[in-house]
């Protein structure tokens, strides 16, 4: 009883008066609406609400062909894909640094990403099909980090460590990344080279409806446990004394935390390629929102990751002539914003 009244007290210490989910909400239904109408081709958000409803109905809803084709085709995939691969990467952070008590960690502690990056690399080379590129991506990412899991278990007797486990992750990760360095070296340089390079600097300029309706499933199912168990969240991040003392059992909740975790991130970076520091910034700064109770961060989390990958996509694709890589871009912004948070989080970590 006592380490449930210390765990109530502390996150309803902290937990702000008016939640932060609707403002983040509303942000993003805004910024959503907005992103169809830029861009190289404009759409007037008349023709885009037009289109829309004209989805259920049938017919051209009285748009113009050209503007049906590039809100169809173009912008709903790309951003409902920016919203699903931000919310993910962002949750995905959030749960690893809660599961972990480290404010540091980001979803590749345990070498999804490096994972799925190499998985990538090795299907451009063999030339396979897009989609298959994304399938290996999305496999490797899960391999990965079931191969650090297994480490881990193996070198702790059965007996799950978090130390020995972020060991084991990193050294998968060092791995698989010396393995795609490996890929790049034995690459055609005027082909495959070029292609490998472009994919994992991220970005979303190839995404298409099939793309975005693959992302669906695996965020559904990464999101649903992390929804229903968030309380359990909260109790993990006191440690596993505490979270025993309550009746938790610590090994199996965080192998399921871990795998619905990875599945996000496998599945964002099958589709958008290396898209870095939404993990590790974006959780920060939605824990300054929203507290550190998981029944607010969870979906604060997911909210402003999307809203944050939607305005570097915008970024992207409105103030250049060329288009840069959304991996690049999210380095540029997220990595000055994480020395503003260290400044402001001077007092400690929550």
């Amino acid at each position: 009883m006592g380490s449930r009244n210390r765990l109530l007290k502390e996150f309803g210490r902290v937990r702000p008066s008016v939640s932060p989910v609707w403002g983040a909400a509303f942000l993003l239904v805004l910024l959503f609406c907005i992103s169809f109408s830029l861009g190289r081709y404009p759409v007037s958000l008349g023709d885009l609400f037009r289109v829309l409803l004209s989805l259920p109905l049938g017919g051209d809803g009285g748009v113009p062909p050209m503007v049906r084709s590039v809100v169809l085709k173009v912008r709903i995939p790309r951003v409902c894909a920016a919203v699903l691969i931000g919310g993910a990467l962002s949750v995905s952070g959030a749960v690893y640094q809660g599961l972990f008590r480290n404010p540091m960690v980001s979803p590749d502690i345990l070498g999804a990403s490096a994972g799925a990056c190499f998985g990538a690399a090795l299907a451009i080379l063999f030339s396979l099909p897009f989609i298959l590129v994304q399938l290996s991506a999305f496999c490797f990412g899960l391999a990965a980090v079931a191969l650090s899991y297994t480490i881990c278990l193996l070198v702790s007797r059965g007996k799950e460590s978090l130390l020995v486990l972020v060991l084991a992750g990193i050294v998968i990760a060092t791995l698989f990344s010396s393995l795609v360095s490996l890929g790049k070296y034995v690459a055609d340089p005027f082909g495959k080279l070029p292609e490998i390079t472009y994919w994992l600097m991220g970005g979303l300029s190839s995404v298409t409806g099939k793309d975005a309706r693959l992302l669906l499933l695996p965020c559904a199912l990464g999101l649903l446990p992390l929804v229903l168990l968030r309380w359990q969240l909260n109790t993990m991040a006191f440690g596993d004394e505490e979270a025993m003392a309550m009746g938790l059992d610590t090994v199996r909740l965080r192998a399921v935390f871990i795998s619905a975790a990875t599945l996000l991130t496998a599945a964002s970076v099958a589709v958008g390629g290396m898209i870095g520091w939404i993990g590790l910034v974006i959780p920060h700064l939605a824990r300054m929102l929203a507290g550190p109770n998981c029944r607010d961060l969870i979906p604060t989390s997911f909210l402003v990751g999307s809203c944050f990958l939607l305005f570097v996509d915008n970024l992207a694709r409105l103030f250049f002539t060329s288009e840069i890589p959304l991996g690049i871009l999210t380095s540029l912004i997220g990595a000055p914003f994480f020395v503003y948070l260290l400044f402001r989080r001077r007092k400690g970590w929550v």
